[in-house]
């Protein structure tokens, strides 16, 4: 049994372990991270059991089985692990005429993307049309996406990046957009602390970061709050550095879902003409409206997580909740780093910041609530 890289950290009496091997968090009871740290340090299973055979008045056998089993699904090498999938271009050639090609222009920045036809730029195009830049003489990077053999190719400058399956679209996208925030910042992956699935508002000094399943609001209350002083850094997409544990800024534009336009077509009357998006896959109609920032190389320190949730005639409750209760909300969507001194960033990061939960039926009383938050 080969010793592993674990990292541990103690919130709320439980223990957030993190596994090299598989980038993995797991929230587990304070004795079985005990135990699973003995198991690494090469502790004798018998010690181990007698031990905790003892403090917990449990007969030694079922400690030793119990302790077998963790060991089995933590260490054995023989369990397969979940691989990318590994791509080759060899009998892949990139197609030479492209239906569509866009320009986005991103600060002082100029982005080519060519798109094979209407289904490769429906991915992306829609979140960026806001971007997009006419008369162009030149560009510093050029992405190119296109399908071939049931599978969607990213090329950035010349280079493959991957490919992805149409089950696997979502991670496409993602990708396409860390490729995005890479070069827009000057940042290799390896730089970034995480990518979570979140929004993200700032106050012009210090930023927040609201998280929420879908339909409950989370886009919604970006919009109201970006059109009340607050400045939109990122809707859906919010990168975190390692350095410094910042917010930094992505450009793509908030998601508008139908049921919303009742309650921004007053305040963002373009909304109106705005281009509806049906996305069968994921069950929902969106128009898409321009965040109000116009720095996009904006980064700015993160203290607050807030999950929100408009509910209907619902008393506004802005609480604290348990840091264990958040940590398991904030992982399953995002990305986080695989390197070693990036996971510990990230634990000691999260356990610095305030974690709220925000209910709320009337849009002023979140609104002034979010105001205190960042007081």
């Amino acid at each position: 049994m080969k010793k592993m890289n674990i990292l541990y950290k103690v919130f709320d009496n439980k223990t957030i372990s993190w596994l090299e091997t598989k980038n993995e968090y797991l929230v587990l009871e304070n004795t079985t991270a005990d135990i699973l740290n003995k198991l690494n340090s090469k502790t004798p299973i018998k010690e181990i059991a007698e031990t905790l055979s003892q403090k917990l008045d449990v007969p030694v056998e079922k400690v030793i089985d119990f302790i077998l089993e963790l060991e089995k699904k933590f260490f054995d090498e023989n369990v397969s692990k979940k691989l990318d999938l590994i791509n080759n271009d060899r009998d892949i050639e990139k197609p030479k005429d492209f239906e569509f090609i866009k320009y986005y222009k991103i600060n002082d920045i100029v982005f080519k993307v060519s798109f094979l036809s209407d289904k490769e730029l429906n991915y992306i195009h829609p979140k960026f049309e806001h971007l997009v830049v006419e008369n162009v003489t030149e560009f510093q990077n050029e992405f190119i996406v296109f399908i071939n053999q049931n599978h969607i190719f990213l090329y950035v400058n010349d280079k493959l990046i991957s490919s992805w399956t149409r089950n696997d679209i979502h991670y496409f996208q993602g990708k396409f957009s860390m490729e995005l925030i890479q070069k827009i910042h000057q940042k290799q992956e390896e730089e970034w602390l995480g990518v979570f699935h979140a929004s993200a508002i700032s106050n012009g000094k210090k930023s927040m970061m609201f998280l929420g399943d879908s339909g409950n609001g989370k886009s919604t209350s970006l919009a109201l709050l970006q059109a009340n002083g607050f400045t939109c850094l990122a809707d859906d997409f919010v990168p975190i550095d390692a350095k410094k544990q910042e917010v930094y800024s992505f450009p793509a534009a908030i998601s508008i879902k139908k049921n919303s336009l009742e309650t921004l077509l007053p305040i963002y009357p373009e909304l109106e003409i705005s281009a509806e998006y049906n996305y069968k896959r994921l069950n929902k109609i969106v128009r898409y409206l321009k965040p109000n920032n116009d720095n996009f190389f904006t980064h700015l320190p993160c203290n607050d997580l807030v999950f929100i949730k408009y509910e209907k005639d619902s008393e506004l409750i802005c609480k604290k909740i348990s840091k264990i209760d958040a940590f398991q909300q904030l992982i399953p969507d995002s990305w986080l780093s695989p390197i070693k001194e990036n996971a510990q960033v990230f634990l000691d990061w999260f356990d610095g910041l305030n974690c709220y939960q925000l209910t709320y039926s009337e849009n002023e009383k979140m609104i002034a609530t979010v105001n205190n938050l960042f007081k």
